[in-house]
């Protein structure tokens, strides 16, 4: 048994510096690994980033990450994403990692993703140029992390995570006003999820949302933002031996 140990939107800043650390210092007790679903800063600055760095730097437990809008807002992505990773945080983009947990090698894909709404209700790549380019950069995203579990397929990993900021499904948005579901997630990220494998995906972004979901093709979904469990991180486990396996192509 895997224990993942998730959270999202912790919206970190100079006056909440150390209000997670303690809670974190538990977790050798009750995880194997630690998943940070974006939005871990406010305005996205390195010195907000490095609050972050500070509450995750040195935890006995791997450190994997995706950023999310917040922590792109002040323009330095890969500011933050470095002084993230000089704290030994392993942040994703595109790509993905293997952790040795409990003699189960984990592979944990990663995008922030990006908006365009659900199926029956979803931009198309028609029209202006910036609608065009709104879609067809959540189709990288979902391009990236699809071929980033394809790869951790490759690598004969027994559990695969995906890890995103934007919600796959609109199942975890329940409790938003739909006005804002297609600036919330994508369809192109479930897709890229099913067709590749998974066994859990992970995102946070929709603060009202609901915990609980399911792509159409069975993965579950957890949507691990602050607001919405309520808590310092959420603990969940996955088994080897019931891991999902990718359909074979056609």
């Amino acid at each position: 048994m895997i224990r993942v140990a998730a959270v999202g939107d912790i919206h970190m800043g100079p006056d909440s510096r150390g209000l997670l650390r303690p809670a974190f210092d538990t977790l050798p007790d009750c995880a194997d690994l630690l998943l940070l679903a974006g939005d871990l800063t406010r305005h996205g600055t390195p010195a907000e980033a490095r609050v972050v760095a500070d509450e995750v730097r040195g935890l006995p437990v791997p450190v994997v990450a995706v950023l999310g809008n917040h922590d792109h807002h002040d323009e330095q992505p890969e500011k933050v994403t470095a002084i993230l990773q000089e704290a030994g945080v392993i942040v994703l983009e595109g790509g993905g990692t293997v952790l040795e947990c409990g003699g189960t090698r984990v592979g944990v894909a990663g995008t922030k993703g990006f908006g365009g709404g659900f199926v029956g209700r979803s931009a198309g790549e028609f029209g202006e140029p910036l609608m065009k380019e709104f879609v067809r950069y959540t189709r990288r995203c979902a391009d990236g992390l699809r071929s980033a579990l394809e790869a951790l397929e490759r690598e004969g990993c027994g559990l695969r995570i995906a890890l995103t900021h934007f919600s796959p499904v609109a199942d975890t948005l329940a409790g938003e006003p739909p006005e804002i579901h297609p600036f919330l997630g994508s369809y192109l990220l479930a897709e890229a999820i099913d067709t590749a494998g998974a066994d859990l995906s992970v995102h946070g972004h929709a603060h009202m949302g609901t915990e609980h979901g399911m792509t159409a093709g069975g993965v579950r979904v957890r949507n691990v933002a602050q607001p919405v469990i309520k808590r310092a991180f959420n603990v969940y486990q996955l088994h080897p031996a019931e891991a999902r396996r990718a359909a074979p192509a056609g």
